[in-house]
C-alpha cells in the first residue's frame, strides 16, 4: 500500500498490512537473532502448545509522530516488564527487556512510513505476541517460543473519539477468576470477555464494566481497560488482583499527582459510583475514554456523569496532558518517550 493511499484522519482501530514484522525464537535454551519478515503468516505445528493449552500472551503500545516530526515510542520498558510477568504467569520463557526494546525499535524503524502524520490523531500500534511453538499433546509447557511484533496504523479505539460513552454492568458475567490470570495479559482473558462484550454492544453500550468476581460488590475492569473515577480533586482507581495493571493508568496516576490531585488505588463499591463527578476507562488503545453513563442491568439503576455530551474537566486535562507528552507538545518531564532515530 502506498502512503498516499491512506486516509490518515479517518483510520479506525483495525488491522492494516504494513511492510514488515520482526520475530525472535527461543530454542535450545537461548534467544536467537531478530529476524525480519514480510510475511503475514506463521509456520506453526498443529500440536503447538499455544493452540492446545493457551501458552500465548501479548502487549500493546504505540509510536507517535510529534509536532517536530520525530517518532516517539511511549514507555516501552514498562510493556517489556509486563510482557515478562505475563510469560512467567503461564510458564513461558520471558524475553529480556533490552531484547524486547530492540525489537520494538527495529519494527518501528522498518515501518516508519506507516507512522501517521502529526495532527491526524492517529498513531502506529505495536503488537508484541509470544507463543509456545513446541508440539504438545500432554499438558506441559513448551520448550520453544516465538515472539512476533507486528505494527499497524490506527485511529481512535472508539468511533466516538474523546466523547462520553454509555457503559453497562451486570453480575451475570465474570471476566476472570479470583487469583487467576486477570493481572497478566493473555489471550484467554479476552476470549472470556467476548460474550459479555457482545451483549453490551447488542444493547447499545460501548463496553461491559465488570464487578469483582469474588464478592460481586466492587468495580473491576472496564471492558479491556482500567477504570478511574474523580471526585473532590481525587483520582480513584480500583485495586484488585484480577485487574491488568495498565501502563496508561500508571501514567495518569503520575500526571494526576503532578496536577495536584490526590490519588487512591482501592476497592470501589458499586454504590460509590453515585458520588463520582467524572468517570472514565483508560488503556493504550483508547488512552482515556470518558464515561457519560453507567447502567446497572441487574437493577435498572443509572449513574450519570455527563449531561452535556462532553468529558469532565479533569478527565479532559489528564487526556490532553498525556497526549501532549506522546506527541511532543508538552515536556516529557518523566522521560517516558524514546525517540526512534
Amino acid at each position: 500500500m502506498k502512503e498516499t493511499e491512506i486516509d490518515w484522519s479517518n483510520l479506525t482501530f483495525s488491522y492494516m498490512p504494513t511492510d514488515y514484522n520482526v520475530r525472535c525464537t527461543y530454542k535450545d535454551g537461548k534467544w536467537g537473532e531478530i529476524q525480519v519478515s514480510d510475511s503475514e503468516l506463521i509456520p506453526l505445528h498443529i500440536a503447538a502448545s499455544c493452540l492446545h493449552y493457551g501458552q500465548e500472551s501479548f502487549e500493546g503500545l504505540k509510536a507517535f509522530r510529534g509536532k517536530d516530526g520525530k517518532i516517539r515510542v511511549f514507555r516501552m520498558e514498562e510493556n517489556a516488564k509486563r510482557f515478562i510477568r505475563s510469560a512467567e504467569g503461564i510458564k513461558m520463557q520471558p524475553m529480556p527487556v533490552e531484547l524486547f526494546c530492540d525489537m520494538v525499535r527495529k519494527v518501528v524503524k522498518l515501518n516508519e512510513r506507516f507512522v501517521p502524520p502529526y495532527g491526524t490523531g492517529a498513531s502506529l500500534y505495536i503488537r508484541p505476541l509470544e507463543i509456545g511453538i513446541s508440539p504438545r499433546v500432554g499438558v506441559k509447557p513448551a520448550d520453544e517460543y516465538m515472539v512476533i511484533m507486528l505494527v499497524t496504523p490506527v485511529g481512535p479505539y472508539f468511533k466516538e473519539g474523546f466523547k462520553p460513552t454509555k457503559v453497562c454492568m451486570s453480575r451475570e458475567y465474570d471476566r476472570v477468576a479470583p487469583k487467576g490470570t486477570g493481572s497478566i495479559k493473555v489471550g484467554g482473558n479476552y476470549a472470556a470477555s467476548l460474550v459479555a462484550g457482545e451483549k453490551a454492544h447488542d444493547l447499545g453500550y460501548s463496553v461491559m464494566l465488570y464487578i469483582d468476581p469474588k464478592e460481586k460488590k466492587y468495580l473491576d475492569e472496564c471492558g479491556a481497560a482500567n477504570f478511574f473515577g474523580i471526585k473532590n480533586n481525587t483520582y480513584i482507581t480500583p485495586f484488585s488482583e484480577s485487574i491488568l495493571p495498565s501502563i496508561t493508568n500508571m501514567s495518569l496516576v503520575q500526571l494526576a499527582e503532578d496536577l495536584g490531585m490526590k490519588v487512591e488505588r482501592r476497592q470501589i463499591p458499586v454504590d460509590e459510583l453515585e458520588t463520582f463527578e467524572e468517570a472514565s476507562a483508560c488503556g493504550t488503545a483508547a488512552v482515556c475514554s470518558p464515561i457519560g453513563e453507567i447502567d446497572d442491568l441487574d437493577n435498572g439503576k443509572k449513574y450519570i456523569f455527563s449531561k452535556n455530551g462532553e468529558a469532565g474537566p479533569m478527565t479532559t486535562k489528564l487526556y490532553e496532558t498525556l497526549r501532549g507528552i506522546q506527541y511532543g507538545e508538552i515536556e516529557d518531564a518523566h522521560g517516558w518517550c524514546e525517540i526512534i532515530d
